[in-house]
This record gives structure tokens, C-alpha cells and sequence, in this order.
């Protein structure tokens, strides 16, 4: 019991810090994009940014859905260090690009081990959690991944007019020097790696029968949901500079964006260790519909930094909130690869994001036209988040998870589904 203490306590920090630094991804380039546009840097155009954003995306659908047969077979901690060090590698490469062309390439290199991270750090929080109680351990280390998109917003601010772009990444991926090595050191495996699962009887168990309707629905929902974080994080600030903010207060929005998804984080952790994780993630699925249909209409100043809010407490919360409740349907068995693959299809959606945006603004229709196109793909992420069925078969391996955890007391989680 001291040593599961003992571990407890560096699995939550250090899995949260892996996670501020991909935070760091999530809005790098929306930072960027009005500079490199606006200066022509590699006759940089909405299609070319569209495209470098699709190339990292891409690499992160294939790292994702890689990343639990990866992880059955070097394990959780192992995993999670590889995936830390090839995208802080890569995005430190992303400063030296000459073209768009290499810029794309490495955004994909580094896309691969952001992929793998999100899903292990979570798996690894989930597996350390009490005993179906681990919407408030997931929705916490979530809030690493907006806190460094708050800090890269607001490094845009201040370093962009004094050192470039360009230090945007070398500043993000410096902090891994001292990451990597505390993670080596104290950053423990997870008490139910056994190292001797087949990768592929892992993704095959997610379609037997018992699985097979709560997987689907969780691929669609992460589609959406993922449609609506990388698409909002992206183009919000020139949508905003086409709906004729100036740039400093398109990156402020950005900014209060993500401070929104802190606090939508903190609170929606709290409601689903107490409450079903359905109805939670359903009303935070309505919540995001409802707030982005509102950013269609032109507000006054201090109304539309709160809508901002409201809309980043729901929308990212919404994602954060389906994680969870997939650590809660899945078994150890098949955990971090039903993870892996609901992150690595939800990429899809990731993709699209940044594409439809594209295409709205190169249109001239981004504003109004792209928040009603979020509100609509928050509406139907609802829809299919409600289509999540209980698992009544559970596999033995969760039932040995909560011995070697210790964890006697709590709900069980086919009370909380």
C-alpha cells in the first residue's frame, strides 16, 4: 500500500506536466497562423496552413491508434517517455524549417508521439485512480493540456513581436530536458501492465459483442469533440480578425478560451465522481452547442469574452468528460488500446477541424457561418454520446485492479456509466 502511495504520487504531476507540453500543440499554430499568413513566410495561404495542420493531425491519428499495442507490449511508463521525447524533438526541429514543405513533415514527426501521449498519460492516471472514480484525476490532468494552451497563447503575445515565431517552439520544447529525466527516474509502471497481451486481441475485443455499440458511439462522439477543440484553437483568432477584432484581441479570445476549459475541467471532474458520466457529458455537449450558436451573433466587448468562456468551459470539458467514461466502460485489458483508438479515429475529426475552417474563411463565410457549422457538430457529438451503452460483461482484470490498488470503497463503475 505505502509503494501504490508512493507511486500515486508522482503519476498525477508528471503525467500532467507530459500533458501541458501537448497542450503546447493545441494552439501553437492558431498563434501563428494570422504572423505567417499576414507576411507571406513561404507564400504561406489558408490552404497552406490548412494543409500543415492536417500533416500534424494526421501523424497524431497514427500515433494514437498505435499506441495501445505499443503499450501492451514496452508498457504504460515506457510508452509515455518515447512519446514525450519524439514530439518535444520534432517541435524543436519546427523553429530550423525552411519551407512549408519541411515544416509540414515535422509537424507530422512530432504528431506521432503527441498522438501516443494523451491517451497512455490518461490510462496511466485512470489505472492509479480509486476504483470508479476517475472523472476528477482525468478532467485534473486535462487541465495541463489548456494551461499550456494558455501559456502559448499568451507567449504568442509577448514573444511573437520581439523574437518571431520561430522561438514559439524552441521555448516549447526546451522544458522536456527537465521533464524527461524526473520521469525516468520516478515515474512508475502501471500495477496492471502484464506485458502479455496480444495487441490485436486488444483492438478485436473493442468490437465483440458487449463493446461493439459503446465503441462506435465513443469513435463518433471523439470525432466531433475533436472537430470542435482543433477547429476552435485553430481559427478563432482570424475568424475573430474577419469578424474585425484586431490581433491582439484574437489572441486575448483564444487565451480566455482555454482559461474557460480550465474551469470547465475542474468543475465537470467534480459533478462525474458524484453523478452518472451520461448525463454529465450530455449536458456538457449541450452546453458547447448552445454558446457557439451565440458567437454567431456580434456581441458587445464584455458579453463576448464571457460567451468565450462559457463556450471553452464546455466544449473542451465535453472531450475531456467522454475520456473518462471510456476508462470507465473499458477493462485493464483492453483500456489503453479502446483509449487509443477513440483518440486515434476522433483525430479524424481533428483533421477536419482545421479543414473546414479553412474552407469557410478562404470562402469569406467564416463568420457567422463556422459557429453555426461547431454548433451543429456539438448537437450531433450529444446524439451519439447517448447512444453509450453499460457493459454488463466486465473482464476479470478490473476486479484484480482494485486488489492490487488497494481501493475497496466506491461505486463500481457500471453504477457510474
Amino acid at each position: 500500500m505505502q509503494a501504490v502511495a508512493e507511486a500515486r504520487r508522482w503519476v498525477r504531476p508528471l503525467c500532467w506536466s507530459a500533458v501541458l507540453l501537448d497542450g503546447f500543440d493545441l494552439v501553437v499554430l492558431g498563434t501563428i497562423t494570422p504572423v505567417l499568413l499576414s507576411g507571406k513566410v513561404w507564400g504561406y495561404t489558408p490552404e497552406t496552413a490548412a494543409a500543415v495542420s492536417t500533416a500534424g493531425l494526421v501523424g497524431m491519428m497514427f500515433g494514437a491508434l498505435m499506441i495501445g499495442t505499443v503499450t501492451d507490449v514496452i508498457g504504460r511508463r515506457r510508452a509515455l517517455l518515447v512519446a514525450v521525447a519524439a514530439f518535444s524533438l520534432f517541435t524543436l526541429l519546427c523553429a530550423f524549417a525552411p519551407s512549408a514543405g519541411v515544416f509540414g513533415l515535422l509537424r507530422f514527426l512530432a504528431g506521432l508521439g503527441l498522438g501516443g501521449c494523451l491517451p497512455t498519460a490518461i490510462t496511466l492516471v485512470t489505472e492509479y485512480a480509486p476504483h470508479g472514480r476517475n472523472g476528477g484525476p482525468t478532467t485534473l490532468i486535462m487541465t495541463g493540456y489548456h494551461i499550456g494552451a494558455m501559456l502559448t497563447a499568451l507567449l504568442g503575445i509577448l514573444v511573437i513581436p520581439s523574437l518571431g515565431w520561430r522561438a514559439l517552439f524552441v521555448i516549447g520544447a526546451v522544458p522536456a530536458l527537465v521533464l524527461i529525466p524526473l520521469m525516468v527516474r520516478y515515474l512508475p509502471e502501471s500495477p496492471v501492465f502484464q506485458g502479455d497481451r496480444p495487441g490485436l486481441e486488444s483492438v478485436k475485443s473493442l468490437l465483440r459483442p458487449g463493446y461493439r455499440r459503446p465503441t462506435i458511439a465513443f469513435w463518433v462522439t471523439t470525432f466531433m469533440g475533436l472537430l470542435l477543440v482543433y477547429g476552435l484553437n485553430t481559427w478563432l483568432p482570424q475568424i475573430m480578425r474577419e469578424a474585425g477584432y484586431p490581433l491582439g484581441a484574437a489572441l486575448s479570445l483564444l487565451l480566455v478560451l482555454n482559461a474557460g476549459a480550465i474551469v470547465g475541467l475542474l468543475v465537470a471532474g467534480r459533478i462525474a465522481d458524484k453523478v452518472p458520466m451520461r448525463p454529465v457529458t450530455l449536458g456538457w455537449f449541450a452546453g458547447a452547442t448552445i454558446t457557439l450558436a451565440l458567437l454567431s451573433v456580434r456581441l458587445p466587448g464584455p458579453v463576448l469574452y464571457v460567451v468565450v468562456l462559457l463556450a471553452g468551459c464546455f466544449v473542451f470539458a465535453a472531450q475531456v468528460l467522454v475520456y473518462a467514461y471510456i476508462g470507465r466502460i473499458y477493462s485493464a485489458e483492453n483500456r489503453a488500446t479502446g483509449l487509443g483508438w477513440a483518440a486515434g479515429v476522433g483525430r479524424l475529426g481533428a483533421i477536419a477541424g482545421p479543414i473546414v475552417g479553412g474552407a469557410l474563411l478562404s470562402a469569406g463565410l467564416a463568420f457567422p457561418w463556422g459557429f453555426y457549422a461547431f454548433a451543429f457538430v456539438g448537437l450531433f457529438g450529444g446524439v451519439s454520446v447517448s447512444l453509450v451503452e453499460r457493459v454488463s460483461a466486465r473482464l476479470p482484470d478490473d476486479r484484480r485492479t482494485a486488489v492490487r490498488l488497494g481501493e475497496t470503497g466506491g461505486a463500481g463503475r457500471a453504477e457510474h456509466a
